[in-house]
């Protein structure tokens, strides 16, 4: 599919300065949109939505369907008459980084207790009537993951674990019997957390509803593998590479390489892509189809993964043993397309992509990426530098698992340096702007910015580093930081790099629209 010749930032929603010590769709969000409005920004891309599970990644959800509970706005829950002010008052500022255990100790109860005054208020009082008809409505039209979620999420927090495979037996194996009686035990918990899914559908849609009047549109991600600890492998152990037991029999990971002699190993369980094939993929066509309710356009995380993927012996402690094994690639994709419709669809495909891997993803047309700062290095890395695109590419200086811009530079070798400083003319302090200037004058479709490179920061403010377990994902923008002047600047920019009224704005799935939601009723 081709898309929009346009700019955009890629900034997480929990990265907002908003109210609460995490950034939320609140408030704050707006304000995000009205920058990036008058900045002619129209993408924002944000990563994975789902609820995270252990290091705060959002790429280890606990549901590849549900929405983080964490990025409900209190704010918005006291409009609402959810929740008094009162209530809400002493919560951690917009200033300074997430802290994850004040957010699970402090705001998550207010969560729950705004879930449970509208599950008591709601069905007798007239001004929730509406809000109680849609929550009803999606309530049914989500149930196939919906309930599962919600029986994950209690059942998690009453056995102070997601790992489902240590709780009791009935329970892991869903034994209607053991179903039933938690059924019993936990009901109102069990409602409480579809409530708080409903809220979260209610915000997100509004919030998209709003980006789309302002012609922005949200890329989401969506990480190729799920975690174990999840409600999708404990409610689907059939689709999985499970023994008897319920355990990983091979688990995911990439091999090693210049980067790290041991590889990768994730962990993650591998699909029995036998029996999704025998079911018609269903299980990811809900997937994709849910991903396009949330956003207008999906990028893929490890696209090389569809044609074929590591596969290493769960029993193995690193990724050297594993092997290539071949995934079901276009027939995967032509189903989703026969099913689904044309699909606004991006491939992560960075590493070492073999020529299967491009065939696989030209021949499904979709873009591809490519990130500036790789480009420096060596005459071997040059598809990362703008003369090399093509139309059919994003273009990145850098990604969340990237230093940010200004800290690679600050890192980086001499001789990178040189070569950066040949491509682009002589750097004092930043080469920022000049590979934003780069990036948004090659032919790449799209040209992204990570917020914290548009901010000119360091290290201090990078989102995650791969293969490091603590401190990732906590990076919150200065209050303050999205200014009339920046935005002029970004929007000079766009206009000098015919990024905003291009032609090809009429060609397919550029236009963002209000959202559809199973939320709403029919």
């Amino acid at each position: 599919m081709r898309f929009q010749r346009s700019t955009g930032l890629l900034m997480h929603i929990s990265s907002l300065a908003s109210y609460g010590g995490i950034g939320d769709l609140g408030p704050e969000a707006y304000n995000f949109l009205d920058f990036l409005a008058a900045g002619k920004q129209h993408i924002w891309q944000v990563l994975p939505l789902c609820p995270t599970g252990y290091g705060n990644s959002p790429y280890a959800g606990s549901s590849a369907f549900a929405g983080n509970p964490y990025l409900i706005s209190l704010e918005l829950l006291c409009d609402w008459g959810w929740i008094s002010g009162d209530r809400i008052a002493n919560l951690a500022g917009r200033n300074g980084n997430v802290d994850f255990e004040d957010i699970e100790n402090r705001k998550q109860p207010l969560l729950h207790e705004a879930a449970r005054n509208f599950l008591d208020r709601a069905p007798n009082e007239p001004q929730f009537e509406g809000q109680w008809q849609r929550f009803t409505a999606f309530c049914n039209q989500e149930a196939s993951w919906l309930n599962d979620y919600a029986f994950y999420a209690v059942l998690r927090r009453h056995f102070n674990t997601g790992a489902w495979t240590a709780w009791p037996e009935p329970l892991r194996r869903r034994e209607p019997a053991a179903m039933a009686d938690a059924t019993a035990q936990f009901g109102r918990d069990l409602a409480t957390e579809q409530v708080l899914q409903f809220a979260f559908e209610e915000q997100w849609r509004n919030l998209r509803a709003a980006a789309a009047k302002r012609k922005i549109r949200i890329l989401g991600d969506i990480a190729i593998f799920v975690s174990m600890d999840s409600s999708d492998v404990w409610a689907n152990p059939g689709l999985f590479q499970l023994d008897e037991n319920l355990h990983p029999i091979r688990v995911a990971g990439v091999p090693p390489d210049y980067f790290s002699p041991t590889g990768q190993r994730w962990g993650n369980p591998l699909y029995r892509w036998d029996v999704l094939a025998e079911t018609g993929y269903a299980w990811w066509v809900q997937r994709i189809r849910r991903s396009c309710m949330q956003y207008d356009i999906v990028r893929l995380d490890h696209f090389r993964g569809f044609e074929a993927y590591w596969s290493i012996p769960a029993e193995e402690e690193t990724a050297v043993k594993g092997e290539w094994i071949k995934a079901p690639g276009a027939e995967l994709f032509d189903r989703l397309e026969h099913t689904l419709g044309p699909l606004p669809l991006v491939a992560e495909d960075l590493g070492v992509i073999t020529p299967e891997v491009d065939a696989l993803r030209l021949g499904q047309k979709m873009p591809g990426m490519r990130v500036l700062q790789f480009g420096f290095d060596s005459v071997e890395a040059h598809d990362h530098l703008p003369h090399r695109f093509v139309p059919g590419l994003v273009s990145y200086t850098g990604t969340h698992d990237n230093d940010t811009t200004l800290g690679w530079w600050q890192k980086t070798s001499k001789t990178t340096r040189a070569n950066l400083e040949s491509y682009v003319g002589p750097v004092h302090e930043t080469p920022v702007w000049q590979l934003m200037r780069a990036s948004s004058s090659s032919v790449a479709e799209m040209a992204l910015v990570p917020a914290q490179d548009l901010l000119n920061l360091g290290s201090e403010a990078r989102m995650n580093t791969p293969a490091i377990a603590g401190g990732n994902w906590s990076w919150r923008a200065p209050q303050g930081s999205w200014t009339p002047e920046l935005a002029a600047r970004l929007a000079d920019l766009v206009d000098v790099t015919d990024r905003d009224n291009d032609p090809l704005t009429q060609s397919a799935g550029l236009t963002p629209s209000a959202p559809t939601t199973s939320a709403t009723p029919a």
